[in-house]
């Protein structure tokens, strides 16, 4: 039998990456080493995911990265400052240039103006038109601005690649490098014949072309890596749900130790409301713990000896004692977190289309530039290389990836402004682009199809003096905590029925509270807690109790022990959202199939289920059965969707290939999604769904205009109808019809 060598997972953080080919790059590199299984590179999250065996040691990994070009550190999940200190240092440097830049180009923007002829009631200095001065402005945002993409250029040219950075160098390198000639032929005909000076017309530059494309360009680097240093928040967010400390059992006392330093079967002591430092399971004591953030569920779970619990939940009014089974990183939050981190560093699914097409451009258009240069100089005018270098670099500025840059970015950007005026937040260009082509979208229950918050929808008194019923025990139940409890006290206020302070209060964990209000001594909570006190409900309560149960509803009983005992029961649930069931309807038509994923009971889920119209329901589901889910879906349906506002839902979230987190959740789950519905309406995923679909439509129309204009520019450049000026010219009118096509999508209707 073959005994498997073991393989160790590792993350690392990534410095230097310029575009998707970077990381594509990289993750070749470490493919094709030996003992290494498996590699994944995220451009977004600056990170590579790597399976290797132990003949490979983490130092090795750094090395193979920085000789492809590029600097790697080991990931700390623990410590995440170094990376936000490189990713803040490479933000500030990105600020500094562009600001930098815009100083330069934009007197050579206005400089545009004079080649159009509407605009030439503008007044332009004639300085400003200077050969020299236009050079001296170009040449900083030329040689230093467009350092990296010439570097970008270089790196994907040796790894047999074509990127837009090779686009960018080459079609700026030609704009500039023509200008240049031209301006120093000027300056040296100008100095043989310093009388003439005054009728020597000015040469044709495109110094704007480049300084202007490249400080676009530089912008939407520096937009791209603010948007990239957001990643981690939703890592932290997870990291302070750890508790910093834990008070373990010393001898006959309990002493305060960092959590780092426990050890399993170590026995820790919980106060009421604080958080707990382990897994573990309870010797001692009774209490209610809020385990919502690792199970969506609603209400506080009754914990009692025997009982397991998780850290990172809270504890309730109760004390607990319990004995430490896992600590660290082997606890379920700590594995949420190594999720989160290995979904987000998951290979996306969809290309940029414009690198892809890109790969063939690049290598055809330089080598119809060379050929037409080669045919011009040997056989239409042979020897002369100026008129056959004008040929060329014609056909090289027509080619020039302005409309092509900017296809794309515009039409997200119109795109995601929309849907912030709708109330979406789509927090990446991805996440936007996929969700046109989603098949399946998975839905969280509490909190995303439903309110999230219990509220009072029934209740039966067993005597006539119902107001006084409800006044006495929603006075007892104003002193507690639980959220039932003040579920139950607004519904009693909204009914304008006064409530006064209890006396002689007391919480009873798992179980109810005591107190007292006037003469009467009152009970409220579980019903097996009130029948200990003597008496039963009447059978007509006891029914109605037990239909709302059928019915999925949560119920708290209450008893006033006076002259005569008198009883009240409520039932609580929580109320589906008004959008919900228009919602899923609109997705079906959509053809896409709505799913329900939830930590909740099966009974509870269909309920919700039924009525916003979903057929396929999972329930009492942990997060990394979500996980599994997700991934399922995804191998048999196509792109997923996943929905939901808890910090159990963050792993699903991040593997589904677009996460919608409602704004009304927790900062994790808005942190790890890529689309954000701020006010948790769920018509605006819809909406976000349809302005998608809009946007990439408005994308694929513009890069095929920008490339139409080459498929009919080139040729004629290459014919020499088209002098370097008018390409130039061509190329700015391409740029500017993919400018007006993206702004139809701000009138396009979502619904």
């Amino acid at each position: 039998m073959e005994i498997s060598e073991k393989q160790t997972n590792i993350t690392l953080d990534l410095y230097g990456m310029t575009c998707a080919n970077c990381a594509l790059r990289i993750e070749r590199g470490l493919q094709k080493t030996p003992g290494i299984k498996e590699a994944r590179v995220n451009f977004a999250m600056e990170s590579a995911f790597v399976k290797h065996d132990s003949t490979v040691v983490n130092e090795d990994l750094i090395k193979i990265v920085e000789s492809l070009g590029y600097k790697a550190a080991k990931h700390d999940s623990s410590d995440p400052s170094y990376h936000e200190s490189e990713q803040e240092k490479e933000k500030n440097r990105l600020k500094t240039r562009f600001f930098i830049s815009c100083l330069f180009s934009i007197p050579l923007l206005y400089t545009m103006v004079g080649h159009f002829k509407a605009l030439s009631f503008i007044p332009i200095p004639e300085w400003l038109l200077s050969p020299l001065f236009q050079l001296a402005l170009a040449t900083p945002v030329q040689v230093w601005i467009g350092f990296p993409f010439y570097k970008g250029a270089y790196r994907s040219l040796k790894n047999k690649m074509a990127n837009m950075d090779v686009l960018v160098a080459l079609g700026t390198s030609a704009a500039f490098g023509y200008s240049l000639v031209a301006t120093v032929l000027w300056y040296l005909q100008r100095s043989s014949n310093p009388i003439h000076t005054e009728h020597l017309s000015l040469p044709h530059l495109y110094y704007e072309t480049s300084g202007v494309l490249l400080t676009f360009l530089l912008g939407g680097k520096l937009l791209e890596t603010i948007a990239k240093n957001k990643s981690s928040i939703a890592i932290k967010s997870l990291l302070g749900l750890k508790s910093n400390f834990a008070s373990v059992k010393k001898g006959d006392s309990f002493e305060e130790v960092p959590s780092a330093f426990l050890k399993p079967g170590d026995i820790i002591q919980i106060r009421p409301g604080e958080k707990i430092s382990a897994d573990g399971f309870i010797t001692e004591g009774h209490s209610d713990v809020n385990e919502s953030m690792l199970t969506g569920e609603s209400f506080p779970v009754e914990k009692k000896i025997g009982d397991p619990v998780l850290g990172g939940t809270i504890n309730g009014n109760g004390s607990l004692i319990f004995k430490a089974t896992k600590i660290g990183d082997q606890t379920v939050l700590s594995s949420i977190i190594r999720s989160v981190e290995e979904a987000q560093t998951s290979k996306a699914p969809i290309q940029k289309l414009a690198d892809r097409i890109s790969s063939v451009f690049v290598p055809v258009v330089v080598c119809i530039a060379l050929i037409d240069f080669l045919i011009w100089f040997f056989y239409l005018e042979p020897g002369n290389i100026g008129s056959a270098l004008e040929k060329a670099i014609a056909v090289l500025v027509i080619a020039c990836p302005c409309a092509l840059g900017l296809a794309t970015p515009v039409s997200l950007l119109v795109g995601t402004t929309k849907a912030a005026k709708s109330g979406i937040l789509i927090r990446d260009a991805e996440s936007l682009e996929t969700a046109a082509h989603l098949k399946v979208v998975a839905f969280d229950k509490t909190g995303t199809l439903t309110e999230g918050n219990p509220i009072v929808t029934d209740y039966e008194t067993s005597g006539e003096e119902e107001d006084q019923i409800l006044s006495k025990i929603a006075s007892a139940e104003s002193a507690s905590e639980h959220p039932l409890a003040k579920s139950i006290v607004e519904f009693v206020k909204s009914k304008g029925i006064y409530i006064i302070p209890p006396r002689d209060f007391q919480s009873v964990p798992g179980g109810g509270i005591r107190a007292r209000v006037g003469d009467d001594f009152i009970l409220a909570g579980k019903l097996d807690y009130i029948l200990t006190s003597g008496g039963k409900p009447p059978e007509e309560l006891l029914e109605i109790g037990k239909s709302w149960e059928e019915k999925g509803k949560s119920i708290v009983w209450g008893k006033l022990d006076g002259i005569r005992s008198l009883w009240a029961l409520f039932g609580l649930e929580d109320k589906i959202k008004e959008s919900g069931k228009t919602a899923i309807l609109a997705l079906k038509e959509l053809g896409i199939e709505p799913v329900l994923l939830t930590g909740d009971l099966e009974k509870n889920a269909k309920l919700i289920a039924d009525q916003v119209g979903i057929s396929k329901i999972h329930a009492s589901l942990n997060p990394n059965q979500k996980l599994d889910l997700i991934s399922n879906f995804q191998n048999s349906m196509g792109a997923v969707g996943m929905a939901g506002d808890g910090i159990n839902d963050a792993p699903a979230l991040a593997k589904a290939d677009v996460g919608f987190a409602m704004g009304n959740g927790t900062d994790i789950a808005m942190e790890t999604a890529g689309i954000v519905i701020i006010k948790g309406d769920l018509q605006r995923l819809v909406d976000s769904v349809r302005i998608s679909k809009a946007t990439v439509r408005n994308i694929k129309q513009n890069l095929f205009w920008a490339f139409a204009y080459n498929a009919i520019g080139i040729p004629v450049a290459a014919s020499g109808l088209l002098a370097p000026w008018v390409a130039g010219l061509a190329m700015a009118l391409s740029s500017v019809s993919v400018v007006l096509n993206a702004l139809r999508l701000r009138r396009e209707k979502e619904t």
